[in-house]
């Protein structure tokens, strides 16, 4: 368990991220102000292969053959985690409960891809704008998390990234009810993590879930979270 305040600066997150998570795709990468910084030390070089992790991880019954499966759709997510002096945070959103689907659940800032889209790094800064007005020259790709896939058809690319201070946010209030901080020493605690379960269509499924204050973090968003502790601070 890393509770030093040490394994939680930004020296040693970054160091982490280079160490740790995937190579960016570069040449894809926009041309935007956090782009020249994608190179020396920031940029992540020496991690394992990509492992495919998903909803399968904790339910092995599910047949791991859509993990192939061309109708997957690909999306993308930012994982934004802002550099506050003091401390980290992860910048988390509370979906719309008007939203057709997962409304009210806790996400990451992030969506489908496009034909516009170069790259997943594309995607997520493009979403991340859209959604809660998060402007790119403030975010720092550092690496790609673990692919995440879910049993309703979506392939995940997460894109770990570094916030400076000075942002501003103007949530879209049609897809966004709430945008909030988490300490990433909080969440990156292997004993915050409950394995918790719930039938679904007469089925039993397993899933990881955060309770913070007052959110309840759980699902794809909690399954990408215990993926980058997995990957950043454990291996």
């Amino acid at each position: 368990m890393h509770t030093d305040l040490g394994s939680f600066s930004t020296p040693d997150f970054r160091l982490r991220a280079a160490r740790s998570a995937h190579p960016l795709p570069c040449a894809s990468v926009a041309a935007t102000a956090s782009a020249s910084c994608l190179s020396g030390s920031d940029v992540a070089s020496n991690a394992a292969p990509i492992r495919i992790r998903g909803d399968h991880d904790l339910n092995p019954d599910i047949c791991k053959a859509f993990l192939s499966d061309e109708n997957l759709r690909p999306a993308a997510v930012l994982v934004p985690v802002a550099d506050r002096g003091s401390h980290m945070s992860v910048i988390l959103t509370k979906r719309s409960p008007d939203m057709p689907a997962h409304a009210g659940q806790i996400a990451f800032p992030g969506g489908t891809m496009t034909a516009g889209d170069a790259s997943a790094v594309d995607t997520a800064l493009r979403e991340t704008h859209e959604e809660i007005g998060l402007a790119p020259e403030f975010i720092t790709p550092l690496g790609l998390l673990d692919t995440y896939c879910t049993r309703t058809g979506f392939q995940i690319v997460p894109v770990l990234s570094l916030v400076r201070e000075g942002f501003t946010l103007t949530p879209d209030e049609r897809e966004v009810a709430d945008v909030f901080e988490v300490p990433l020493a909080f969440l990156m605690t292997g004993a915050n993590y409950q394995r918790l379960s719930k039938d679904i269509n007469g089925k039993i499924r397993y899933f990881y879930a955060i309770p913070y204050e007052n959110y309840y973090i759980w699902g794809v968003t909690a399954g990408i979270l215990r993926s980058m502790y997995e990957r950043l601070y454990t291996e």
